[in-house]
């Protein structure tokens, strides 16, 4: 496994892959050594390296889609080995959101045709390592307190990246969204 460290508009952020794809986007935190720790934490095997071209290709896209424009993943491949088959079918669902658009957990959970799950999809997306590329910010109304950002979402809040998008704000976002709205400071 792999990693590396690239610039944004927004700070540095980290990615990790394997010979079968993309495993892990980090946003960045305040200071790159929190994103490298984070990266650590989930990939302790990954080490820094040139990116292949896979790899290459999200990095572009990421970069892109942090300066507000349209970028399209569907090109870069991801290494699904880890994850379970749900959390697979939702991250699907959720690459499937167009840019700017939001969906409920409920309209995800009525496209999964598992209307009781909305345990399961909080979770599946709070775990979820391909931020960006699998665009759990598109997921709105997750309720009971378990709207929680993805540790890979850095100081970047939910509403920071739908804004980049030319999302407007939704009538049903949550609290825990309206507190997501104002951006973590970033240290000098």
């Amino acid at each position: 496994m792999g990693y590396t460290i690239f610039d944004t508009a927004l700070g540095r952020c980290g990615i990790a892959w394997s010979d079968a794809g993309i495993t892990g986007v980090q946003l960045p935190e305040v200071r790159e050594i929190e994103t490298r720790r984070r990266l650590y934490r989930q990939f302790p095997e990954a080490r820094e390296q040139r990116p292949c071209s896979n790899t290459e290709l999200a990095i572009e896209g990421i970069t892109a889609m942090l300066r507000g424009q349209d970028v399209d993943f569907s090109d870069v491949v991801l290494d699904l080995g880890g994850v379970p088959p749900f959390n697979q079918r939702l991250y699907d669902c959720v690459r499937a959101i167009p840019r700017g658009e939001t969906r409920s957990a409920d309209d995800i959970a009525d496209e999964l045709h598992v209307p009781k799950a909305l345990n399961s999809i909080a979770q599946a997306l709070t775990r979820n390592a391909l931020v960006l590329i699998v665009p759990c910010h598109r997921v709105r109304d997750i309720g009971n307190g378990l709207d929680k950002p993805s540790p890979n979402s850095g100081i970047i809040s939910k509403r920071r990246l739908l804004s980049l998008e030319g999302a407007r704000p939704h009538a049903g976002l949550t609290l825990f969204d309206a507190f997501l709205a104002v951006d973590r400071p970033r240290a000098s």
